[in-house]
């Protein structure tokens, strides 16, 4: 069937089509409502990982890796108030359900030797506090003879101390961290909290989430609908994009929904990038049916919708490759459904573009006043910029070509300098809460980045308890490592108590009476299987720099290589590991998916304009645009992240769009005409209109992200109007410049 005979047919089903897309958008809204939000990393991490898959394992057997910390910051800790209100903190977090441990100066455990014998007590005594200088001049004391705890639960300037609390495995992880919030806050206590770790991040970015959804889409709906309603001057002009777009929107959502997928920091953004693209396709066809409708109203819709139809169709299948393009290479779950369903949305798009749209306009009446106000807005556009840009491009088309050229060649050396960053603390704005209780957590405690030592064996066999110990010491060693803790460190702490050695028994039979005086202390489960056959070593990683990262693994892979045996298999992982892999799939999720991008983009629209040269053609300038966009990144210093790093294919796919609308427009002319100067202008009237306005919309859709809380998503929405606008203009000089010189050469 061809393209005319389908146009036809849509306007014939019009009534059909309205009634199929109103049901099915109320199906799918209905599952909208259904959306849950899960802002883990941790779930998003792959099975095929050996650091992912040893994280999640240590969760299910520990007791959960997921640690939550409410920072207590005062003058002076030693004071009995404060000491109370500890308490008082360590006490509320321990009754909320779903937490399977809670440590703090008030509850851990402590080991004295005396008269009496050895004694496993708490460090701090719940019926009698200490409230005299002497009192707190032992706890001092106690503390500060104690390897495991000195610095990591009071700091040594005796300002701060941590409550450290464990999420099980199966609990829910938001739910959890909110009442932790709220029945803290409640206490009212007069030292300042501050909150941090897995679960107080992921709880605090989910709330972000809904805040920037609630406040962002609209500001984005209207200003577009502002720019739709100046470019248009029309009803439809303004509603039918936004309508399609918000179809597109309602579909993508609830389809997630159904097929049980939640959404995540990353396809936060599918509603509004959605909205920004999904009502470009509706501009190009409400434009074109403009155009048809200012010679003749009689079949406007079928006719424009014939010549539309394969632009957008390129255009869609383009963007949607772009998005694919992420299930390739990417290191996180969530990237991948990102892309998957922000595809699924721009397929959405199209066929609203396509089929709905076209069905509406049918059964909507021809207003004539609007028709006129179009007529005269489009002159204006045209006599002020395109028409004059067509000129230009005929007298400066090697000036053109040399501009662009100059800016592609400061942009490779921008590209040099680019820093890639997976610290999600950058996920937050300075001054922000969170970035202080980081700030407090590297300066007096060590970091937060957990890092566990897995050990395979018998946990009471003295020699792999021993083997535990060389390991802390060993990892002590490195800058970034302050402290540890393990079963083998609290039995070395019984032994100081009973033969005055802080070591591990020689003796089987010594380990195992000293194991029976820990048996039964909740404080075992963090560091024991239950089958006594898997045992981890607790510890924290300083230093956000990913070089500290690597260097560290290093380190510790030489060790564990040297020590790990048949009955003492080792193994290390925590999230300083599941950053490196993260930061090298930055590179590689980069590289893979904008390559195999470019590939089908250039197979595709080739195969589609039956010719590899415009398939070529087409992708130069938003191969030119992207180029400039990495260097703007190096030369501003932006950051390579989990949000950035979407850009380049994002701007690829919606980009290329511009110059598919030009090519096919100057290929469909210069074959009836056979005159250059003719198809070029006539291709930049036509389409050159429907990109100003697209770009605009989609650029003020986009910038509406400047405002999010989230600071990647701020940089994401700058750099996406950046590449939209460096795409255009591209489609629109430094496209039809390298066409002029192609056919010039060919005379």
């Amino acid at each position: 069937m061809k393209v005319d005979q389908i146009s036809k047919t849509i306007i014939k089903l019009r009534w059909l089509i309205i009634l199929t897309v109103v049901f099915l958008t109320a199906f799918f809204g209905i599952q909208v409502g259904k959306l849950t939000i899960d802002a883990d990393v941790l779930s998003s991490l792959p099975d095929d990982d050996k650091h992912a898959v040893l994280l999640k394992k240590i969760g299910q057997n520990f007791g959960g890796n997921r640690m939550g910390i409410v920072i207590l910051e005062t003058d002076n800790i030693y004071q009995t108030s404060v000491i109370e209100h500890i308490r008082a903190l360590t006490d509320t977090i321990s009754k909320i359900e779903g937490i399977s441990s809670v440590s703090s100066l008030s509850n851990i455990i402590n080991i004295k030797g005396g008269d009496a014998g050895i004694e496993i007590g708490r460090l701090v005594d719940e019926y009698e506090l200490p409230n005299s200088d002497e009192a707190f001049d032992a706890l001092r004391q106690n503390i500060a003879n104690n390897a495991m705890y000195k610095g990591s639960i009071v700091s040594e300037d005796e300002t701060s101390c941590l409550v450290v609390f464990t999420l099980e495995d199966d609990a829910n992880v938001n739910a959890v961290a909110s009442e932790v919030i709220q029945k803290t806050t409640a206490l009212e206590l007069p030292e300042k909290l501050y909150y941090i770790g897995s679960p107080m991040l992921i709880t605090y970015i989910a709330e972000l989430m809904r805040s920037d959804l609630t406040l962002l889409l609209p500001i984005a709906f209207l200003l577009i609908a502002i720019i739709l309603f100046i470019s248009f001057r029309s009803l439809q002009g303004v509603v039918l994009p936004l309508l399609s777009a918000v179809i597109a929107i309602v579909w993508s959502l609830g389809m997630m929904s159904l097929l049980g997928y939640s959404m995540s920091m990353i396809s936060n953004n599918i509603p509004i990038i959605l909205l920004a693209i999904g009502s470009a396709y509706t501009i190009h066809v409400v434009n074109r049916v403009n155009q048809e409708r200012k010679f003749s109203t009689q079949n406007s819709i079928s006719t424009a919708l014939a010549y539309i139809m394969i632009p957008v169709i390129l255009a869609a299948v383009t963007t949607v490759i772009g998005f694919v393009s992420f299930v390739f290479g990417a290191y996180l779950d969530m990237i991948v459904d990102f892309g998957l369903f922000t595809a699924l949305g721009t397929f959405v798009a199209c066929l609203m573009a396509l089929f709905f749209a076209p069905s509406l306009l049918a059964v909507l009446p021809i207003r004539a006043s609007e028709s006129s106000t179009t007529k005269s807005n489009h002159s204006l556009i045209e006599n002020k910029l395109l028409i004059p840009l067509s000129k230009l491009l005929f007298t400066k088309t090697k000036l053109i070509l040399s501009l662009w050229l100059v800016a592609i060649l400061i942009s490779l050396t921008g590209i040099l300098s680019i820093q890639r960053s997976v610290d999600i603390q950058e996920y937050f704005k300075k001054g922000n809460p969170t970035r202080e209780a980081e700030r407090i957590m590297v300066e007096k405690f060590g970091g937060t980045k957990p890092v566990f030592v897995h050990f395979k064996g018998n946990m009471q066999d003295p020699e792999v308890l021993k083997t535990m110990m060389e390991t802390s010491n060993y990892m002590e060693q490195s800058p970034d490592i302050y402290t540890s803790m393990s079963v083998a460190k609290l039995i070395s702490e019984i032994n100081l108590a009973i033969m005055g050695e802080r070591t591990v028994p020689e003796d089987l039979a010594m380990v195992e009476q000293m194991w029976f005086l820990l048996d039964g202390n909740e404080v075992m489960q963090r560091f024991v299987s239950e089958d006594l056959q898997e045992g981890i070593i607790i510890s924290k990683f300083k230093s956000p720099d990913n070089d500290a990262k690597i260097a560290f693994a290093k380190y510790m892979d030489e060790f564990i290589d040297q020590n790990s045996r048949e009955g003492c298999e080792i193994q290390i992982t925590g999230m300083p590991f599941v950053d490196i892999t993260m930061d090298r799939s930055l590179i590689n999720s980069q590289l893979g998916s904008i390559s195999i991008a470019i590939i089908f983009v250039i197979i595709i629209v080739g195969l589609m304009l039956r010719s590899l040269k415009n398939g070529l053609l087409a992708s130069l300038p938003i191969l030119a645009a992207i180029i400039i966009l990495f260097g703007l990144m190096g030369i501003t210093g932006i950051s390579l992240n989990i949000a950035t790093v979407l850009v380049a294919s994002v701007a690829l796919g919606i980009g290329i769009d511009y110059s598919i609308h030009i090519i096919s427009h100057f290929n469909e002319i210069y074959e009836k005409s056979q005159d250059l100067k003719q198809a070029i202008t006539k291709s930049l009237l036509i389409s050159g209109n429907a990109i100003i306005i697209n770009v605009v919309s989609v650029s003020a859709g986009f910038l509406v992200l400047v405002f999010s809380d989230m600071v990647p998503l701020q940089y994401f929405g700058i750099l996406i109007a950046i590449s939209m606008f460096s795409s255009s203009l591209g489609a629109m000089t430094l496209l039809p410049a390298i066409i002029i010189i192609l056919h010039k050469k060919t005379q």
